[in-house]
């Protein structure tokens, strides 16, 4: 028995939305203004107790326990008061996908979660005029375990159920049986071949449920025909969004963090030795101009992050300076050894950070800050005691010359052109900024320049001339390779 002849109503469309919860997207790290969607396959729905294949050669198969609406009534252009109305059932789903096809399908997850059998949906139908959509739960199980909960109160949803409803019925006829997949809480992450799956849909206050929709997870046929279509491939981005996190995938928690031997040596280096290096390779333009650190002798290394503002528009602060804005998400996601560098247009007529900021980027572990523009409470923000190298103090707020914009982009900072994941160094004589594919290369010849010209110092200071000496030639170059052979032993 399918589960088609259990609904009322064939589906003509099964509509999934991309990511509804809040505990789902503050896993993700990344929260829609607006719903978004994609379609599945009627092909893809499975009863209660069905089997569904993995298919060999993959390897990153996840579940997503959801809710699933079923259309009672058409719904054309419906407003979000009267959009419930027109929901006759809900059940529970399980949003099968192989995380392994879902680069090629860009979006639209039709290799990836349009595969037969990989919409289970049922066991039980629960009918929707006897139900508050704010009073359901969602709980997952994995091998009796369980994995995920979620409820549908507004704290709990991004997007109320019924607003998918009124908003999909904008675009297009929401027909008797089509079913809408309403999104998963945290806690999706990878499953094989001999795991057991549960998803029940209840209502706590009144007892009512669907029964736990059971699907066991075989190994299926991975013969794909090369000539056909694209094959299989795995990379950290879809293994960290499969398992839920880069810890539970096995991955560093920071991807572009520098080594400790690394970190040591560019801790060891001078910015003047290492800009002096980076002409080599003929980079000239790699220095941030204007900035110091607030306290002398501060010393920065570490991997750029970034945040641009744009001039400030007052339409434009309306919609993207309030809330938590593009300003705030940089500096509560920086990560561990990262240096926020920020774009602010050399602007000296405005702050760009202050001590709340600053300390949350202390308290994530960042290396540091970076801005061409101002920073207000200044001596507050000196005291916490995050390297901050900047143009000048200033006291006014965020909305007086800037607009929060995006983070994660390449950024213009004191007329240095910043990509992030670039190597940041910074101390008493600016900062310098470092392409990662260089900085090897870059600081071990700094080093070996700096203890050339600590000897060089030594000879000067006993009275000899810079004459064939600064730098080493002739004679003096020998005496240098022979000072360097002696001390190697």
């Amino acid at each position: 028995m399918t589960v088609l002849s259990d609904l009322p109503h064939t589906p003509g469309k099964i509509i999934a939305v991309h990511t509804a919860f809040e505990s789902r997207a503050a896993q993700r790290g990344r929260r829609p203004s607006q719903p978004s969607y994609f379609f599945k396959a009627p092909s893809s729905l499975s009863a209660s107790g069905a089997t569904v294949e993995r298919p060999a050669g993959t390897e990153l198969m996840a579940f997503e326990g959801e809710i699933a609406l079923i259309i009672g009534t058409p719904a054309h252009r419906v407003s979000l008061e009267e959009a419930w109305s027109h929901v006759g059932w809900v059940t529970a789903s399980n949003d099968l996908g192989i995380y392994d096809y879902r680069p090629h399908d860009k979006g639209s997850n039709i290799r990836s979660k349009s595969r037969d059998g990989y919409t289970p949906l049922g066991p039980a139908l629960l009918d929707a005029r006897s139900i508050d959509p704010t009073s359901l739960r969602i709980r997952t199980w994995v091998n009796g375990e369980l994995a995920q909960e979620g409820g549908t109160t507004e704290s709990d949803l991004i997007f109320p159920l019924a607003q998918f409803v009124a908003d999909l019925s904008q675009h297009m006829t929401l027909e008797e049986g089509d079913i809408i997949l309403t999104g998963t809480p945290a806690g999706s992450t990878v499953i094989v071949p001999g795991d057991v799956v549960e998803v029940e849909v209840d209502v706590p206050s009144t007892g009512e449920s669907t029964g736990k929709l059971r699907t066991t997870i075989v190994e299926g046929p991975g013969d794909f025909d090369p000539a056909l279509g694209m094959l299989p491939r795995t990379d950290e981005k879809q293994a960290e969004d499969a398992w839920g996190s880069r810890e539970a995938a096995g991955l560093p928690s920071n991807p572009t963090a520098l080594s400790e031997e690394l970190r040591a040596k560019l801790e060891k280096a001078p910015t003047a030795g290492l800009s002096a290096q980076l002409r080599s390779p003929g980079l000239n333009n790699v220095i941030i101009e204007g900035v110091y650190p607030q306290t002398p002798g501060t010393k920065m290394v570490g991997v750029a992050a970034t945040l641009r503002f744009v001039p400030n528009r007052e339409d434009l602060f309306r919609s993207h300076g309030g809330g938590f804005n593009a300003q705030k998400k940089a500096f509560d996601s920086v990560r561990e050894g990262e240096v926020l560098v920020i774009e602010g247009r050399g602007e000296s007529g405005s702050a760009t950070l202050g001590d709340v900021l600053a300390l949350r980027a202390q308290q994530r572990g960042a290396a540091g800050v970076v801005t061409d523009g101002g920073v207000r409470d200044y001596a507050a923000v000196e005291e916490i005691g995050l390297p901050v190298f900047c143009g000048n103090p200033h006291p006014a707020v965020l909305g007086r010359k800037h607009v929060p914009w995006e983070s994660g982009v390449a950024v213009a900072c004191g007329n240095a052109t910043v990509l992030p994941g670039d190597v940041i160094v910074g101390d008493d004589d600016g900062v310098i900024v470092i392409p990662r594919d260089l900085v090897e290369e870059v600081v071990d010849a700094a080093l070996a320049k700096e203890t050339q010209d600590e000897w060089v110092a030594a000879q000067v200071a006993e009275g000899h001339s810079l004459d064939g000496l600064f730098p080493p030639t002739g004679e003096w170059k020998e005496k240098y390779q022979r000072w360097l052979d002696e001390n190697a032993q």
